[in-house]
C-alpha cells in the first residue's frame, strides 16, 4: 500500500493522498532512481526532494536515492537502465522519452514516473485513461482532457487534479 502512495507522491497527486498524515513504517527504506539529462541540483529536482522531505520521505532515513542517472547523456541509456533497475528501486524518475524507452525495455515491473511531449502519441502508453504497463506521469502536449496527469497503477480507485485559472491571491499553508 505505501509503495503507491509514494509513486502518487511522485506523479504530483500529493495534495489528494496527504502522506505525513498516514504512519510510515517502522525500518522501512524506499529506493528511489532517477534515469534524467539534468543534473540534482535543478529547481524542479530540488522541488521533488523538498516535497518529498515534506511528507516524511528524507534521504539517509527512509530514503535512499541512486544518484547514477543523474545528467544522463543518451549515447549510454541502454547500459545505464540496465544498471539502475538491477538496483531495484521502488520507482524511477524518468526525462523524457529516450530514457522512458530505456527503461520501459529494461523492466516492465518497477513503476516509471516520467514527463513526455504526448505519451500516447510517443507510443509510450496506450491512452491515458487506460495507460497499461508500469509507466506514469504527465504529458504536456496530449490533446486528451486528463493530460496532466496518468495513473497506471491499477489498485487505484480514485486520483484528483486541481486546475487554478488564475493564482490564488492566499499563499498556501505549509
Amino acid at each position: 500500500m505505501r509503495r503507491r502512495q509514494f509513486i502518487t507522491l511522485l506523479v504530483g497527486a500529493a495534495a489528494a493522498w496527504p502522506l505525513a498524515a498516514r504512519a510510515q513504517q517502522a525500518g522501512r527504506t524506499y529506493r528511489l532512481g532517477f534515469l534524467i539529462p539534468s543534473s540534482s541540483q535543478t529547481p524542479a529536482t530540488l522541488a521533488l526532494f523538498d516535497e518529498l522531505r515534506l511528507n516524511g520521505f528524507i534521504e539517509g532515513q527512509n530514503l535512499t536515492v541512486n544518484r547514477d542517472g543523474f545528467e544522463a547523456g543518451n549515447e549510454h541509456l541502454a547500459e545505464l537502465a540496465a544498471a539502475i533497475v538491477k538496483a531495484a528501486p521502488d520507482v524511477i524518475v524518468a526525462g523524457a522519452e529516450l530514457p522512458l524507452r530505456a527503461l520501459q525495455a529494461a523492466t516492465r515491473t518497477i513503476p516509471l514516473v516520467g514527463m513526455s511531449d504526448d505519451m500516447v502519441a510517443e507510443g509510450l502508453v496506450s491512452s491515458l485513461a487506460r495507460p497499461g504497463g508500469n509507466i506514469t506521469g504527465i504529458s504536456l502536449l496530449s490533446p486528451e482532457p486528463s493530460s496532466l496527469v496518468t495513473v497506471t497503477s491499477p489498485p487505484i480507485m480514485r486520483a484528483s487534479l486541481s486546475e487554478r485559472a488564475r493564482p490564488s491571491p492566499v499563499p498556501p499553508k505549509r
